[in-house]
């Protein structure tokens, strides 16, 4: 089995929950001889609303098919086309723009992440860490500064471990800005070809969280000229479209560039995904698909619809 082929079963396997809500059996919903009239539309909305692909979204795809289908009785491969047709409508809302790390022109890239608590955010750490080392075979870095939550630091040396990165860390309780300092001067004298800095995940409406995020930037820079290169931020799919009023709280206090979407395998509201994109203007980088750390695969957004609308097991 190919890459490729791998990352897509597993991001289909990630999806299940939301593909079973989209379309438990396809062929009922499109079966040749029905027509599409306004009760199949009516459940077909049902059906991406309750994926949380969004009220617009859904809105804009089910008046494209009205447009185009409206009275069709599905004959031969209709029930295909019309699929392909939903699928297509979808990538249309979609913003296609490379889900891409940003890299340094000069090692090291330096990556901020930032969420609210209980997000998965260390876990996303370690997940990224494993991505850059083990699968893409960088030198990478990772700078605790998340100091406030007393066992922020002590998780994350753990998946240090684990992944086989090094880590830069000060005690809890520590200055924030001070251990993105040293991350970044470590990176520099150390070499190496991406540093992840973590940071705290308090509540996502304290000014004073957004006062740091601000300091952290700034020292970095003054360290990594262009630093950072991208912060992401990471939201629970499970939280749905709850997470896009969080996104644009963090966008007010630093310029997100990319959102890592963690927990997407255990909620049937992987749709959000599509709102998000469309709503915040940010395309999606990662997805998180399971609890171990090698469960993560850059976005792309056309796999991530085919996987979505797959209806085979």
């Amino acid at each position: 089995m190919s890459f490729l082929t791998r990352s897509f079963e597993k991001l289909k396997a990630g999806l299940r929950k939301t593909r079973e809500i989209l379309f438990m059996d396809v062929r009922d919903v499109f079966r040749i001889g029905r027509r599409v009239d306004q009760a199949m539309l009516d459940e077909l909305e049902e059906r991406l609303i309750g994926a949380d692909v969004g009220v617009e979204t859904t809105d804009r795809v089910i008046a494209k098919v009205r447009e185009v289908w409206a009275d069709r009785e599905l004959k031969g491969k209709d029930p295909e086309e019309l699929l392909a047709f939903v699928k297509a409508s979808v990538i249309e809302e979609l913003d296609m723009r490379s889900g891409s790390i940003a890299l340094a022109a000069k090692p090291p890239t330096v990556i901020l992440v930032c969420g609210v608590n209980g997000s998965g955010k260390t876990t996303s750490i370690a997940k990224l860490a494993h991505h850059f080392h083990n699968v893409l075979g960088k030198k990478v870095i990772l700078a605790a500064a998340d100091t406030f939550r007393a066992a922020a630091v002590e998780q994350l040396t753990i998946w240090s471990e684990r992944v086989g990165v090094s880590i830069v860390k000060q005690p809890s309780g520590a200055d924030p800005a001070s251990v993105a300092h040293d991350g970044a001067k470590a990176a520099v004298a150390r070499g190496a070809d991406v540093l992840i800095v973590d940071t705290a995940g308090r509540l996502h409406t304290q000014t004073n969280l957004m006062r740091e995020l601000e300091k952290i930037k700034r020292v970095i820079g003054n360290v990594v000229p262009g630093a950072p290169h991208e912060v992401l931020l990471v939201l629970d799919a499970t939280n749905g479209q709850n997470a896009i009023q969080q996104a644009k709280l963090f966008g007010q206090a630093v310029a997100v560039s990319g959102i890592f979407l963690s927990k997407i395998d255990g909620t049937a509201k992987g749709g959000a995904v599509l709102a998000i994109m469309r709503s915040l203007s940010i395309p999606v980088k990662f997805v998180g698909l399971g609890e171990g750390v090698e469960d993560v695969e850059p976005f792309d957004p056309k796999a991530f619809i085919d996987a979505l609308f797959d209806p085979g097991e």
